[in-house]
């Protein structure tokens, strides 16, 4: 709560470094690993080698945490999790989709909103803030998020930012 407050106050100001956004979401899945198992929930992932953007590290460290976290909560045993990532002219794109108990029409209206939980079940394991802070921080970062669901069809999470240029090796003079 405090990060997102700090954030929307601007008292928080992204510090943007060019990484490898695949290796971040790489890192970030497996944080999930013990989950999916116990679960027993099958993690499907497609990422490049290499896609590059300059954006604050930390910060959407917690956007793809937060996606991924809510995609392993809203899937049950048996259910699929996907991770994607590929490359859209300028832009790089991340899709977080599950086959979980998606949400209605009403909720997808307000699952950015601050405290908005649309399934209350789960109310025990978060408190509404994590795709309200997920939201800001993509507009900090000149990015967007697209949402799809369907009841009992799952919720399909897409994030597009700017890609950045690969960086240059510097040369050894020989």
């Amino acid at each position: 709560m405090l990060k997102l407050n700090k954030l929307e106050k601007q008292a928080i100001k992204p510090a943007p470094e060019r990484y490898d956004l695949c290796r971040q979401l790489c890192d970030c899945a497996l944080q999930f690993e013990e989950i999916w198992e116990r679960r027993q929930i099958e993690f499907e992932a497609e990422l490049e080698d290499q896609a590059w953007i300059g954006a604050d590290m930390g910060l959407m460290e917690l956007v793809w945490a937060n996606l991924l976290s809510n995609a392993f909560k809203f899937t049950g045993p048996g259910g699929t999790v996907y991770l994607e990532q590929r490359r859209a002219g300028d832009r790089i794109q991340v899709s977080v989709r599950d086959t979980g108990c998606g949400m209605d029409e009403e909720t997808r209206r307000h699952i950015f909103d601050k405290f908005y939980q649309g399934d209350t079940s789960h109310s025990m394991e978060g408190n509404g803030l994590g795709l309200a802070l997920v939201k800001r921080i993509l507009e900090l970062s000149d990015a967007r998020i697209f949402v799809e669901s369907e009841p009992g069809k799952g919720s399909a999470f897409l994030v597009e930012l700017p890609a950045a240029e690969f960086p240059k090796m510097r040369s050894t003079g020989r």
